[in-house]
């Protein structure tokens, strides 16, 4: 039993070692199902981080909208409005969150008829509708503030404020830096553009305990509105870096050279012994995941399926270093300049052949009416 193994095993060889195409094949074969994990860790990656933002996009709104809750209580009885600005600000924030939320759940939906590259740009645009609120948030923050800071009044129970705006800072940071690992692990835009907003919040509230503590320790009555209007320059600045970055992935624009420049070296340096060259590489970016258009040039005179197979392999290549591109489109074009000059000679000489032919054809046929 074993030695007729071992024959067919021997014969198999001797028949992949007879035919060198055969051995070629079976070698490509066996490298597309060992990278077939990398060919399907991005979509993978992109569904569990989907997954995740959701979750704690859940999170944040339920606890963003008890704190503002807390706060604009506290703000109300105390006459605070340092305090008032961060409850109306962690709303603000828990709406952002509902925002962020909403986007997740569409933008895990597949392609369709209508969007055929699918719906991770809905996230982008997500973050967008955010940044815009966030703005029209701090205007309404900077005005109230600086209404207090014209007439200013003395803020009852500051111990208490004091104690609601420490623990909202705490709370807040604390959720921000778990949804910012999770954004900077996904790259999720609107989960990131959260994560800041949250940052924002809870630094606001370390700026609303150090005000109402000048402001009610020290007599500088004016200081709670100053915390106000900080509040508000610091959602302008969070608002603006979102605004931009959201913007230019949703016109399509390339902001990382260096990963152009990163395919090209991949593709020059692993195929170095295939005649082809690369024309253009063109990037974009749907916020979660990258898409690579990458045009190269061949001689021409190949088989599509040797060309498939290339294509195959580049595809492969580049998705194992840079696993965040989800689709990468190899497009061949044709080049005259990587013909073979031996191929080029014989179709010069076989036109100079036809040429001759047709004279020596116009000759006889004059020479035949002239007879």
């Amino acid at each position: 039993m074993h030695e007729s193994a071992k024959e067919n095993s021997k014969d198999a060889a001797d028949d992949t070692n007879s035919d060198p195409a055969q051995h070629s094949s079976n070698e490509i074969e066996n490298s597309l199902i060992e990278n077939t994990s990398s060919l399907t860790s991005s979509p993978n990656l992109v569904r569990e981080g989907i997954i995740a933002g959701k979750r704690i996009a859940k999170i944040s709104v339920i606890t963003l909208l008890a704190i503002g809750i807390v706060e604009i209580v506290t703000g109300y009885l105390s006459g605070s409005v340092v305090a008032t600005a961060d409850g109306i600000d962690s709303i603000s924030d828990a709406t952002i969150s509902f925002i962020v939320l909403l986007g997740l759940r569409i933008a895990h939906r597949p392609a369709d008829k209508k969007f055929h590259f699918g719906y991770h740009k809905v996230e982008s645009f997500a973050a967008l509708m955010a940044a815009i609120g966030m703005v029209a948030i701090g205007v309404v923050i900077f005005y109230n503030s600086y209404q207090s800071l014209i007439h200013p009044h003395e803020i009852k129970e500051p111990i208490l404020v004091m104690i609601v705006l420490a623990g909202a800072s705490a709370l807040s940071l604390h959720r921000a830096f778990q949804m910012r690992k999770i954004a900077n692990k996904y790259n999720l835009l609107s989960l990131k553009t959260d994560a800041r907003n949250s940052i924002k919040d809870g630094s606001a509230s370390v700026i609303g305990f150090f005000s109402i503590l000048i402001a009610t320790q020290f007599g500088f009555l004016q200081m709670d509105a100053i915390g106000g209007m900080i509040i508000a320059g610091y959602i302008f600045s969070v608002s603006y870096l979102s605004l931009k970055r959201s913007s230019l992935i949703l016109v399509d624009s390339w902001q990382n050279p260096q990963l152009t420049d990163m395919i090209k070296k991949i593709i020059s340096e692993q195929f170095v012994n295939e005649r082809v060259n690369i024309k253009n590489v063109l990037l974009r970016s749907s916020g979660m995941v990258d898409q690579a258009e990458i045009h190269i040039e061949l001689s021409g005179d190949e088989p599509l399926s040797d060309i498939e197979m290339l294509s195959l392999r580049m595809e492969m290549a580049i998705r194992s270093k840079i696993p965040s591109l989800e689709k990468i489109s190899i497009i061949p074009h044709s080049s005259s300049e990587l013909i073979d000059k031996p191929t080029s000679t014989k179709i010069n000489a076989l036109r100079n052949l036809k040429w001759r032919q047709s004279a020596l054809r116009i000759d006889r046929n004059k020479q035949n009416r002239e007879n």
